[in-house]
């Protein structure tokens, strides 16, 4: 059990690659931290650790766990809180029942993941596993908004050393399908509270029986209050129509969804794909699947897993699949498809890499192809639509010449929090959906059917206006055009502007600011940038998380370069370290070859800023040190080219850390702000260049053979040391 005292920063533990490469960078910040008086301490976010603190009753003594997640909850609440947070998993319904079964099999006595909970002790543990998945971590821990950018060192070697991208023609075939109606974006209501209140959620049959879908949402005088829905028939007609537009038009059929942040509405949507994709066998065997525990929601691997000892179910998905337009695959030489996990094929990751490569796809036989990019909801199809449509015009981006496109964006206090919050329904029944306020007023109303996709999210006035006031605050550091990307023919970006344009006018700077829609604001920021010049995108939370991954991968290859910095509204701060969406293929390739590819540019970055954040709040020239001696070591990785290869019997992550730390120390020796710092580091950074040869080699050495780490999930400590720290003379020298 941890205890309720936080260390100076926290440095969160996660899942995957990040978890992997933790266990070889924070003996080394810890390490150096030390000598300054500075304390780095662990709090458990990752997947399996959620679950084991979920559920304490079922569990043994010395297998229980803190709550981690909602003690750090508390702490981003205080001006004390510095918190360096590595991307973890938001788990889809196969990657929490595979967490589940992992730690079952270590022992852990766990419940099973109930896809159709009947008893009350099921419905009860449904209803515990349900909170842990999806964008479960970020709501709780982003107690501010979000400032994104790529830190300058990192812009500089892009434009050094331009990454290639694919050539794009103006006949290319590749397009954006979105719906052209009854989806999220046609159907939403907005409006703006003006007093405190609380809401029920109503479902009143045609029958006139109302069932509660949820009661005691309450909300602040301010808070703007959406609630939208989108058409199951209109989904499905729209689906069928494009994989017959998709065969005719010769391309892969490609679908792009969010279900991990969408942890409701996405999953379902899916389903829909997979259901509509294998329309003639769901008609024909869609009872005998069901018995079989067929859920299209979890994809068409778990599908086919199910049915594969029946021949004939079998068979007929083999004609179905011989009639239907090639797919767009996750991985052509395992036959993963985009519709094989909800998790596997993840919009704001996928859709940029199609972009950077030139709107080519994988295909089934492993060869590039045009796509066609089905995103359902026409919400933010938009952006992707305008940045294929003017890389069709004007080719590919120079990322030599390129400038940047910096993000701030509302997400405090789960602003936004679109599908991933308990505000979002299947509706079982037709009928109308209502949320009525305490004092008997309807806020909102839909008629509904069954099948149909409901949803409500808010945001508060106090985020809302420190948005504003923090993109007033980059513009006039940067001088940068800066643009709110914001809808005023939708209805909750409408609201959103009338927070907007008063605080701009208020503070006499609306002559700098611009309003656009998402498609306008797409094709203004790649024009500035193809320019070489740069802008400032003021999002909301959802374009906030996409176009932080699509203009990161166009100008840098990657987004988990990107400084992003989260100002707590109660003063602390939350420094985050990239984005996690390759980390399954790294770990597969450790597992099997003992090399990891992961980046730690982002942990370098957050660190730095961390480190000089501690130092303003408390006062600690120590910390100020070294904050800036990282990011000297920072610019040594890249000027010196000491990043992970992607191969095998090359430099990895591991070798990364060593020159990371070697650059540190070296940093350290040589500045003149603290002698006692300069002494204590300089026979450090003496001993890692004099012991150079023998720590790469035993750092060689580990590869080439496979990696026990014990878990996947929940690997095993000092199994995962051992495989990321084999070098025994780096450890002696960091002691």
């Amino acid at each position: 059990m941890a205890d309720d005292t936080f260390p100076d920063i926290v440095y969160t533990t996660v899942d995957e690659a990040p978890e992997l490469a933790s266990a070889s960078l924070l003996p080394i910040i810890q390490a150096f931290a030390k000598p300054a008086g500075v304390t780095f301490g662990t709090r458990d976010i990752s997947l399996a650790g959620r679950i084991i603190a979920t559920f304490p009753d079922y569990l043994t003594d010395d297998q229980k766990i803190s709550d981690d997640l909602a003690a750090l909850g508390e702490w981003v609440k205080t001006p004390e809180a510095n918190v360096i947070k590595l991307p973890n998993i938001s788990a889809s319904v196969p990657q929490l029942v595979a967490a589940v079964k992992e730690l079952q099999s270590q022992g852990y006595a766990l419940p099973d993941y109930p896809e159709e909970p009947a008893t009350d002790e099921e419905k009860d543990v449904r209803a515990r596993y349900d909170t842990i998945k999806g964008s479960a971590v970020n709501p709780v821990l982003r107690e501010g908004n979000s400032d994104r950018r790529a830190a300058i060192a990192v812009k500089k070697f892009a434009q050094s050393n331009p990454h290639r991208m694919g050539e794009w023609t103006a006949d290319s075939k590749t397009r954006v399908a979105a719906m052209s109606g009854d989806d999220f974006f046609s159907n939403e209501v907005s409006a703006t509270l003006g007093s405190a209140a609380t809401a029920k959620i109503v479902l009143t049959t045609k029958s006139g029986e109302e069932i509660v879908l949820k009661e005691g949402v309450s909300y602040p005088a301010g808070t703007v209050v959406d609630a939208t829905f989108m058409s199951a028939k209109a989904l499905d007609s729209f689906l069928e129509a494009e994989i017959e537009k998709t065969k005719a038009e010769g391309v892969l059929f490609s679908l792009h969804m969010k279900a991990t942040m969408m942890k409701v509405s996405d999953p379902i949507i899916f389903g829909h794909a997979v259901k509509a994709w294998l329309k003639p066998v769901f008609e024909q065997y869609g009872d005998k699947m069901k018995a079989l525990g067929v859920n299209p929601n979890s994809g068409l691997g778990d599908l086919l897993a199910r049915v594969k000892d029946d021949a004939e179910i079998m068979a007929a998905i083999e004609a179905v699949t011989a009639e239907r337009p090639p797919m767009y695959m996750v991985n052509s030489d395992k036959g993963i498809t985009n519709l094989h996990v909800p998790s596997d094929v993840i919009i704001d990751a996928s859709m940029p890499a199609l972009i950077r490569g030139g709107g080519k796809g994988w295909g089934p036989s492993g060869e590039e192809a045009d796509t066609n990019c089905v995103i359902p909801d026409n919400s933010y199809a938009p952006v992707y639509d305008a940045t294929i449509e003017f890389f069709k015009a004007n080719g590919k981006l120079n990322p030599a010449t390129a400038g940047t496109v910096q993000n701030i964006g509302l997400m405090a206090q789960k602003a936004e929090e679109y599908g991933s919050h308990p505000t979002t329904f299947e509706i079982p029944e037709d009928g109308t959906v209502t949320m009525v306020l305490d004092d008997g007023t309807v806020l909102h109303s839909h008629t509904v059917e069954a099948g149909d996709i409901w949803r409500s999210a808010s945001a508060r006035k106090a985020p809302i206006e420190d948005w504003v006031n923090l993109a007033i605050e980059r513009q006039k550091d940067t001088g940068f055009r800066a643009i709110f990307w914001l809808d005023a023919n939708r209805a909750h970006d409408a609201e959103l502007i009338k927070y907007v344009t008063p605080i701009l006018e208020s503070a006499g700077v609306a002559d700098k600011f611009e309003i656009m829609a998402p498609r306008e604001a797409t094709i203004a920021s790649l024009e500035t940038i193809t320019k070489g010049e740069s802008t400032i995108a003021i999002t909301g939370n959802v374009l906030r998380d996409y176009l932080t991954d699509l203009f990161p991968i166009l100008e840098l290859a990657t987004s988990a370069k990107m400084l992003s910095i989260v100002k707590l509204m109660q003063g602390g701060g939350l420094f985050e370290t990239g984005a996690g969406g390759s980390a399954p293929k790294h770990v597969q390739q450790l597992v099997e070859e003992n090399h990891l590819r992961w980046d730690s540019l982002g942990e370098f970055c957050a660190l730095g800023e961390s480190l000089k954040f501690l130092a303003s709040a408390k006062n600690n020239a120590k910390a100020k040190v070294l904050g800036e001696a990282v990011d000297v070591a920072t610019q040594g990785i890249l000027d010196d080219n000491r990043s992970p290869s992607r191969k095998v019997g090359e430099p990895d992550n591991r070798d990364s850390h060593y020159w990371f730390a070697r650059y540190w120390a070296e940093a350290l020796a040589a500045q003149g702000d603290d002698a006692e710092l300069a002494a204590h580091f300089a026979p450090i950074a003496e001993a890692l260049a004099a012991k150079e040869a023998e720590i790469t080699g035993e750092l060689a050495a580990a590869q080439g053979k496979p990696a026990d780490l014990g878990g996947y999930y929940h690997g095993d400590a000092a199994k995962t040391a051992a495989v990321m720290r084999p070098s025994a003379a780096l450890n002696a020298i960091l002691g």
